[in-house]
């Protein structure tokens, strides 16, 4: 399905405008709201540093995002195949998902160096969405075909490969979807609990640099890195879900 992103875009230049329009007019110093035009230079002056910095960031988020989406679909399946498994240990993975990260990360310090801590802060924040909506699509087969499966006994290995698979995808690439940017939200609270073990790392320990160094347009350039770096994960897996799913399935066939 086409979207036509002339309205968000026009509307953001506007007050990407009016900021630096506020900003000069009223000669706010940069030390409290740096010009757009000034977080420009200063991504430009400091690309080496800040670019290098989201390399790690995005490696980490995309190594979280394969740990989360191996365990999440491993667990999935298994849940479908044990209704006990899934009574037994979906409640322990609800509980991961309604504590917040920034308490787990000091305990998940303690017991690993910085960089696992941190890969397993971003793997936990988005293992969840991927677990809850592929046992999801994997439960939601028609029952009429699952019946139909049994009837011909074609056991439960080629029903989960020719019937729950198949019904599951699209849910699967919508949890997909959302974990994108949550491995990403991990992969930043994880650095910035790290502290100054993730020192010269990613984008949050340079975010936390430069504000002791009070450089308040090098943390603008820094976030706004991280936003264009969100924005990216999210239209990558929004292509990847539009890939696999266009020629089939009605949410990502365009109406005539």
């Amino acid at each position: 399905m086409k979207r036509d992103f002339t309205a968000p875009l026009v509307t953001l230049a506007i007050l990407i405008a009016a900021w630096e329009f506020a900003v000069r007019f009223f000669a706010i110093p940069p030390q409290v709201l740096p010009a757009p035009s000034l977080i420009l230079q200063t991504l430009a002056a400091d690309s080496a540093l800040l670019f290098g910095s989201l390399l790690v960031t995005l490696r980490i988020t995309f190594f979280a995002l394969l740990l989360a989406t191996a365990v999440g679909v491993v667990l999935a399946v298994f849940f479908s195949i044990s209704r006990f498994a899934e009574r037994a240990l979906f409640p322990i993975a609800v509980i991961f998902q309604v504590t917040p990260v920034i308490a787990i990360a000091p305990l998940l310090l303690i017991y690993m160096e910085p960089a696992n801590a941190v890969l397993a802060c971003a793997a936990l924040v988005a293992f969840f969405p991927i677990l809850s909506n592929t046992a999801l699509g994997l439960a939601s087969a028609d029952r009429q075909l699952r019946d139909l499966f049994s009837l011909y006994d074609a056991g439960w290995w080629k029903a989960l490969l020719y019937l729950r698979l198949p019904t599951a995808l699209p849910y699967f690439l919508g949890g997909l979807r959302i974990a994108g940017g949550l491995a990403l939200i991990g992969a930043i609270v994880g650095e910035i609990a790290a502290g100054s073990g993730g020192a010269g790392s990613g984008l949050a320990w340079r975010i936390m640099e430069a504000g002791h160094r009070v450089n308040i347009p090098r943390m603008y350039a820094a976030l706004v890195l991280i936003v264009l770096a969100g924005v990216a994960i999210f239209a990558a897996l929004s292509w990847l879900q539009h890939l696999a799913l266009r020629r089939w399935h009605a949410s990502a066939i365009a109406p005539e």
